[in-house]
């Protein structure tokens, strides 16, 4: 049993606890009230100071046309700027190619066609005079070989004796006695063939047919 001197005490400090959770409530909807209230302002203000990404530069560098000074003479510098200022200008023509043809300049798609399309590394033409070159050169590889050819021969030493049609028409002779080739060769019936005859005579190619010592 609780003494009846204590029981005031319990009571007020009931009603206290009491009042003291009613007023915590009562603050944490007041809160969460004025948190729904600034909701959209934080949302705003964090899509405002939202990061720059990707997208956000490729439309904003999309949206503003390549100056004029930049593409003039595009056909004639091409070839001379660095790779990376070529990739740089390419990335910018491509990106302005996203958007509505109609909104971006003729020079931007005259440099554009030039660049995917133009007479340009793979493309490019004969320079001047470029077949005359080959033809050139042609001739004079063809009249070096016919002098190497020629020399050759002039200061070689005569054919053997071998290669005289007085001796291979003996040789024909010597394979017929032997029946060389009877069925369909040179020691066939009716055989109207040269046989191993394919040189001049040895008086034409100026050869002797005595053997040498």
């Amino acid at each position: 049993m609780i003494p009846h001197s204590l029981n005031p005490r319990i009571a007020g400090s009931s009603t206290a606890a009491l009042q003291c959770t009613r007023a915590l409530k009562s603050s944490s909807r007041s809160f969460q009230t004025s948190v729904r209230a600034f909701a959209p302002t934080f949302a705003a203000s964090h899509q405002t100071h939202a990061p720059v990404t990707s997208q956000s530069r490729q439309s904003t560098r999309s949206a503003h046309a390549i100056s004029n000074p930049t593409l003039a003479g595009i056909e004639k510098r091409w070839e001379s700027m660095p790779p990376q200022e070529q990739a740089e200008l390419w990335m910018q023509l491509r990106d302005r190619m996203k958007v509505d043809w109609r909104e971006m300049t003729l020079q931007e798609k005259k440099a554009a066609w030039w660049i995917a399309f133009g007479p340009h590394g793979p493309r490019a033409e004969d320079p001047p005079g470029e077949w005359a070159k080959i033809w050139l050169y042609t001739g004079v590889g063809v009249a070096v070989s016919a002098a190497l050819f020629l020399s050759v021969h002039l200061f070689a030493k005569p054919p053997p004796r071998t290669m005289t049609k007085e001796w291979q028409e003996a040789t024909n002779e010597y394979l017929k006695s032997e029946r060389v080739n009877p069925i369909y060769g040179i020691s066939s019936e009716g055989y109207q063939g040269k046989g191993f005859v394919q040189s001049k005579s040895a008086k034409a190619q100026g050869i002797s047919l005595e053997a040498d010592e």
